[in-house]
């Protein structure tokens, strides 16, 4: 691993509960941290003013360093009107973790370093990545194809390939990942640590409609949808939350990226993700609303079963 030894020696196993807009709050996040997973949550899930304070206190008081440490993602993009109130606040509780996304901020990583905290940054590609390091970024989070809500179109195997070329410090990877089997899967490729959302949706800590929730345990890949329409910004959703909202999900038309919009207040109609839920194509494995520590665990268990059943393999096949 290329994590500095402070992160994982608190892990049960190698992988980030990815910040989820609106879902992921204080409750989520203790539980996965508890579990010994990375629990994330994006800033602008607090809400009014004083709320995301609030937040800080509770994780910093209740969680301890025999837990996992949690992370913050903040939306650097310069539509975001709280991004500096915001990360006043990350540096006054110094989060361990800071996960920036849609845009690669040098003042962003210097606060977030001026007290030893570690940034990583999200991207869809190459590009990106290489220019979110020059900037400072301390790590990539390589959001692949299949990914839920804003997600690339590269192939996981091309796009981690492809960081590593170059690049040898912390990776994550998100991309349809579901299990433990995955997270070995991540981890062969290149990546240090698997980054995983749409699994946490289906948990009944998660902050969801519970018919979302119960969309998540019914559909598969076949039922998502890769379209900018919603934000502005090409992502995944359900099919069937787009047709419940009066769209038909197979004949979606483009939106121009400069209406990209996060809809903090939750208000209006038909809004992402309030209504318009995202979701990645990994769900065929999710079946059933658990507890968040209960997933965790899961995961942990076949990533155990994964890393036993492929310590044998070597002796099945004959040397050069």
């Amino acid at each position: 691993m290329s994590l500095p030894l402070s992160i994982e020696r608190r892990l049960s196993v190698p992988a980030i509960a990815s910040p989820l807009f609106i879902i992921s709050q204080p409750d989520l996040v203790i539980a996965t941290c508890r579990a010994g997973m990375i629990g994330a949550f994006p800033s602008l899930n607090a809400r009014p003013s004083g709320v995301l304070e609030q937040w800080l206190q509770r994780l910093n008081t209740e969680l301890t360093e025999d837990d996992a440490p949690f992370a913050v993602n903040l939306i650097v993009h310069r539509t975001n009107t709280r991004l500096g109130e915001d990360l006043a606040l990350c540096v006054k509780y110094r989060v361990p973790v800071v996960i920036t996304s849609l845009g690669a901020r040098e003042e962003v990583n210097e606060a977030v370093h001026s007290y030893g905290g570690l940034v990583l940054h999200d991207v869809i590609d190459d590009a990106f990545a290489r220019k979110a390091i020059a900037k400072g970024a301390d790590g990539i989070i390589a959001v692949a194809s299949g990914a839920g809500g804003h997600a690339g179109t590269t192939s996981a195997f091309a796009l981690v390939q492809e960081i590593r070329a170059w690049f040898d410090g912390p990776l994550a990877l998100s991309g349809t990942i579901a299990s433990g089997g995955s997270i070995v899967a991540a981890q062969a490729m290149g990546a240090d640590l698997a980054y995983i959302g749409s699994p946490f949706i289906a948990t009944q800590e998660a902050v969801a409609d519970d018919r979302y929730k119960q969309m998540i345990t019914e559909c598969s890949a076949k039922d998502i949808v890769y379209s900018s329409l919603f934000t502005g910004v090409p992502g995944n959703y359900l099919k069937p939350s787009i047709a419940a909202s009066g769209l038909d999900p197979d004949n979606l038309p483009s939106a121009d990226p400069s209406a990209m919009n996060f809809n903090p207040d939750g208000s209006g109609d038909a809004k992402p993700w309030r209504d318009i839920w995202g979701c990645g194509q990994g769900i065929g494995a999710v079946t059933e609303v658990v507890p968040a520590a209960e997933r965790v665990k899961q995961f942990a268990r076949e990533y155990r079963e994964t890393v036993a059943r492929l310590g044998d393999m070597p002796r099945r096949y004959r040397s050069l």
